[in-house]
């Protein structure tokens, strides 16, 4: 009984030992060894990339030397075989990662066009990406001309090759166009604007001869000035095409009442030493210029020299002689030459048949005479001293000083 127990025991134990080494076996064929952290490498399997076999990029188990960059694996000529770019292509550098990301290849989230060689219209071509829209301006430039790689407004354009009118773009559709206020006419625009900007425009008024307001309204072009005349004329009656100033105004017309417009602000007023008057500028200066000026001297008597200074009208010359007579103690008001003073002191020797200019007796342009025989002043004899015949006197000089007791002053003969 007990070697029957025993064989028994025995055989117990060896079906347990075979069981447990199958168990064994069997959970060893299901559960995969401990899990690699690729992380540890410092090549983050991301996306796609995390769903790859590690066979897949490391060919025949070498794992040393593995690329690290996308052109690595998807391009041409590596260890890897991964998929790399199609014939479709853009041309571009072998950086992957500058337009794709590791979920997908398409669609591409970005593209870094500084990466894509060749030109653009090779991917703008409206099959495989964006191109020209159905208003785009026609022309052969290439899209860098205008535009830039960072997105397409603000466009920029070169005007110095463009060909053709210029509102084939400029109509409103294509391009800004006429604006709402814009001067009517069916001119181009380079007729008056260049390619550098629409502002300042230049218009050739050549064959305008009037109706200037239609456009000159202070909306469509510049019109009058706040301080401008009031008037109803058209422009071209004082302006010229050429520019504003210097106008010229037709006072044909003007009879008076000048100094509603030449009051110093809408047009030319009173210089500041103008002759202080409330006369009308018609009363001395003419309509054709202000200089020479004429004046009505015309119930002026005195006062001569509050505009006969030098400065507001004509005075004494240079040579003028000395004195603080008024103007009109010698001159008159229609000529300065021909001047004529009577002289009131009783030294004066009375006019003389010779006509006698100022400078004979007053040599020194002063009021004091340079007499020639002194010893006989405020006589006859102190001018005519040398002109005495002794044979024909029965007195001398001195006694017979006063010529005037024979002699008439007023004649030419003695």
């Amino acid at each position: 009984m007990s070697s029957y127990n025993n064989k028994y025991s025995i055989a117990i134990m060896l079906m347990l030992g075979l069981l447990l080494f199958g168990a064994g076996t069997l959970h060893a064929a299901q559960v995969p060894g401990k899990r690699f952290d690729h992380n540890l490498t410092g090549f983050i399997l991301l996306g796609a990339h995390s769903r790859v076999d590690c066979g897949s990029c490391h060919r025949a188990g070498v794992f040393k030397g593995t690329p690290r960059q996308c052109r690595g694996c998807h391009g041409r000529g590596g260890n890897v075989n991964a998929t790399g770019k199609n014939l479709h292509h853009i041309p571009s550098s072998d950086n992957c990662g500058d337009c794709h990301n590791t979920s997908a290849w398409w669609p591409a989230l970005m593209v870094n066009h500084n990466s894509v060689v060749g030109a653009c219209i090779r991917c703008h071509n409206n099959t495989t990406t964006q191109g020209k829209p159905t208003n785009h301006p026609d022309t052969s430039n290439h899209c860098e001309d205008c535009h830039n790689k960072h997105r397409w407004l603000p466009a920029r354009y070169d005007h110095s090759d463009a060909t053709g009118s210029c509102s084939h773009c400029h109509n409103n559709v294509n391009r800004q166009g006429k604006p709402a206020g814009h001067v009517q006419t069916s001119f181009e625009c380079d007729s008056c604007h260049t390619i550098r900007g629409w502002r300042p425009a230049r218009f050739n008024h050549t064959g305008v001869g009037s109706n200037c307001s239609s456009c000159h309204n202070g909306s469509t072009a510049t019109g009058k000035t706040a301080s401008h005349i009031t008037t109803t004329l058209e422009c071209g009656s004082c302006h010229r095409t050429s520019a504003w100033t210097p106008a010229s105004f037709d006072h044909s017309n003007v009879g008076s009442n000048c100094s509603s417009c030449h009051n110093g602000s809408t047009a030319t007023g009173k210089s500041a030493n103008h002759i202080a008057t409330t006369l009308e500028c018609g009363s001395c200066h003419r309509t054709s210029a202000w200089t020479p000026a004429s004046f009505d001297h015309t119930g002026i008597t005195t006062g001569c020299s509050n505009c006969h200074n030098g400065s507001t009208a004509t005075g004494k010359p240079s040579g003028h002689l000395a004195t603080t007579a008024e103007c009109n103690t010698c001159h008159s008001t229609n000529s300065w030459a021909n001047a004529n003073f009577r002289h009131t002191s009783p030294n004066y020797p009375g006019d003389h048949g010779v006509r006698l200019t100022c400078s004979n007796c007053h040599g020194s342009s002063t009021p004091s005479v340079s007499w020639p025989f002194p010893a006989y002043i405020n006589s006859c004899a102190g001018c005519h001293a040398n002109r005495f015949s002794s044979g024909e006197h029965n007195s001398s000089v001195s006694t017979l000083r006063d010529c005037g007791r024979c002699h008439r002053v007023s004649s030419t003969r003695w």
